[in-house]
């Protein structure tokens, strides 16, 4: 196995460097002196970002690009082994990785490599960590799911031991990294296209705590039930938060501020501690993330007051309960929310944000998720008044025929609920303009492309 070391710069070649993820440590190999390049399909901000940071990026994806300088590739999940680049790379017998190993090649770089894992609340808890990491002048380095305004992005490059990333279960892919503490947010039931059911989710993250050294530490939500089966046999230090059990980090007097925010007194150890948490994003799943983050730092022995601001300073990512603007009066939020447990979260902190109506358009997301939890997408979208499905969103899977929207909208029905259904974006927008009034409260919600109702109603 290649290993990739921070402190002996080599030539790294990128395929497809324009996502998310792989643009972010294209970033970070750069300015550790790595000499980067790498192609992608077409030209977007994140590719005309990189290139203005001196990387050489190619479009289009030919067996030319792949010189006999280049030391090592990675490429992503979505590159086939019949793509040129990954044919000419093997025959030439470059070392390759997949994005998953790239990372945790990284993550061996660094004394404390935090992974914050969960079904939900990855984006959201990496966030909360990274500004306390980031007030207590820790200097880490982050790689976070989304755009984060503290760090202008998505990538941070520190020069300290502590690097924090989110820990995806999707493929297994944590499985590759090399963590030396966790935090596990929950565990449901989701990516069913790959994994058989829960029970085989629940063992992966059961492999992925397995990867903690014997001083390393795992932060886990103690409302996973039988929680105490995926902690069983560990040798590191376990730490245990939670709102409905009996865990070390715990909160009292729950309430929510005239936005909707969460504000709670902190337990620790059963004891009231008298401390006041204010965050500055809505819900009571996001008190529960707060939890996660606060036990982990105070492992680091970062001071409680600096924990407090921290966490009062994230006023949330992109696409989590994002303020878009208004129309006509209404106001509108996007919300990235695509599995049942994530919709009702936020459709129930919805609630105690200001509005007359609340309006829901819901684009699932995958054919196999919509059939798989088709009862569970019903219940969590009647926490609505009002609710709009648009088409199913395919992401990564073809049309199989026997799942659709309308199958929602009919399962939704059965809960004695009206749910409109409408093929086009534009009829959607064109209902919402004569039916919404000054005062309601819309969300766009879904992982999709759903986001743009929104945004063209608020232009």
């Amino acid at each position: 196995m290649y290993q990739i070391d921070l402190k002996n710069p080599c030539t790294v070649y990128f395929m497809g460097i324009g996502g998310i993820s792989m643009s972010g440590f294209a970033k970070l190999l750069h300015a550790n002196g790595f000499t980067v390049k790498g192609s992608d399909s077409q030209e977007s901000k994140i590719t005309r970002q990189l290139a203005s940071l001196g990387i050489n990026i190619i479009y289009g994806q030919t067996a030319q690009n792949i010189t006999d300088d280049i030391d090592l590739v990675v490429y992503t999940a979505a590159i086939h082994p019949d793509n040129p680049e990954f044919m000419a790379a093997q025959e030439k017998g470059i070392p390759m990785m997949e994005r998953a190993v790239m990372v945790g090649q990284v993550m061996k770089n660094y004394k404390n490599a935090i992974g914050i894992s969960g079904t939900h609340g990855k984006t959201t808890t990496t966030s909360m960590l990274s500004h306390i990491f980031l007030t207590a002048e820790k200097d880490p380095t982050i790689s976070v799911g989304g755009i984060l305004d503290a760090i202008q992005g998505n990538i941070r490059i520190g020069h300290s031991e502590n690097f924090i990333t989110e820990a995806c279960e999707y493929t297994n892919s944590f499985l590759k990294f090399f963590p030396t503490a966790e935090i596990i947010l929950n565990i449901d039931a989701d990516h069913l296209d790959f994994f058989k059911d829960i029970d085989d989710i629940r063992h992966s993250f059961k492999e992925y705590t397995k990867l903690l050294p014997e001083d390393g530490v795992l932060v886990i939500n103690a409302d996973i039930p039988n929680y105490q089966e995926i902690i069983s046999g560990l040798s590191c230090k376990v730490i245990t938060f939670g709102l409905e059990s009996d865990a070390e980090y715990t909160a009292t007097n729950i309430s929510f501020d005239e936005k909707g925010d969460g504000v709670f007194e902190l337990v620790h150890n059963g004891k009231n501690t008298g401390e006041m948490i204010h965050l500055n994003v809505i819900g009571k799943h996001n008190i529960a993330n707060a939890l996660s983050a606060i036990a982990l730092s105070s492992y680091y022995d970062i001071p409680m007051e600096q924990i407090k601001k921290g966490l009062a300073a994230f006023a949330g990512t992109e696409r989590r309960f994002e303020l878009k603007g208004s129309f006509n009066g209404v106001t509108v939020v996007d919300d990235y929310a695509h599995h049942p447990t994530e919709i009702k979260a936020t459709l129930q902190a919805a609630q105690k944000y200001p509005h007359k109506h609340l309006w829901c358009v819901f684009q699932p997301h995958t054919y196999s998720r919509t059939r798989a939890l088709l009862k569970e997408f019903a219940e969590a979208l009647s926490h609505a008044e009002n609710i709009i499905l648009a088409d199913i969103y395919a992401a990564r899977e073809a049309d199989p025929g026997d799942i659709s929207s309308r199958t929602l909208q009919d399962e939704i029905k059965k809960l004695g609920k009206d749910a409109y259904y409408f093929s086009d974006f534009e009829d959607i927008k064109k209902f919402l303009l004569k039916n919404c009034i000054d005062g309601d409260l819309l969300i766009t919600m879904g992982a999709g492309n759903v986001v743009n109702i929104g945004e063209d109603l608020v232009k």
